[in-house]
């Protein structure tokens, strides 16, 4: 189990987020790596199917191009992204060894309600994939808003205070908006 260093203020994470419009086959996907303090330390794109099953190598594909091994942690907006394209975080820290930590910002139906709904053919094969994803947490930011996250790789004990100071406003950590805006830029 790694540990989040809070009192490192150049502590680097991977922020990432993705932005299609209706009609495209793929979704582009951003990542900003960027400190603890806010400064912007790079980017990298990729992009995964619509409706497909290669949003978790998409990922590690993006983290690989970086070959950066200042990367302490990678947060993810959302965990089913591209239409019900499902990211494995438990495979995504088994290769990188480091924190994994998804955020989404509203209810859901819960990934094993999303795989029955969306896959009903391959529900079985794909609740036995992804069905082990952990339960999802919901939190209160010091700005009063709601976060919901999963994590894997650190404890949620780490993770909450991170965030916490991730969260200039509202409920999205700043790595993750600045992701999702340079994201809409390539669409």
């Amino acid at each position: 189990m790694h540990h989040i260093h809070l009192e490192k203020k150049g502590l680097r994470g991977l922020a990432i987020a993705e932005s299609f419009k209706p009609g495209d086959d793929a979704s582009r996907l951003a990542g900003v790596v960027i400190r603890r303090d806010f400064i912007i330390d790079g980017f990298v794109f990729g992009k995964c199917t619509i409706e497909g099953d290669d949003a978790t190598d998409a990922i590690l594909d993006m983290y690989s191009r970086l070959n950066r091994d200042d990367i302490s942690y990678i947060i993810i907006s959302g965990l089913i992204i591209s239409m019900y394209n499902i990211i494995d975080i438990k495979k995504i820290w088994e290769v990188t060894k480091i924190p994994i930590i998804a955020v989404s910002y509203g209810e859901s139906e819960g990934i094993e309600d999303a795989i029955r709904h969306h896959f009903p053919n391959s529900y079985e094969k794909k609740l036995e994939q992804y069905g082990k994803l952990g339960k999802r947490m919901e939190i209160t930011l010091h700005t009063g808003h709601k976060l919901f996250l999963r994590n894997e790789g650190c404890t949620y004990d780490k993770v909450i205070p991170f965030l916490d100071g991730l969260t200039l406003q509202g409920s999205i950590p700043e790595p993750v908006r600045v992701a999702q805006i340079l994201a809409r830029t390539t669409v």
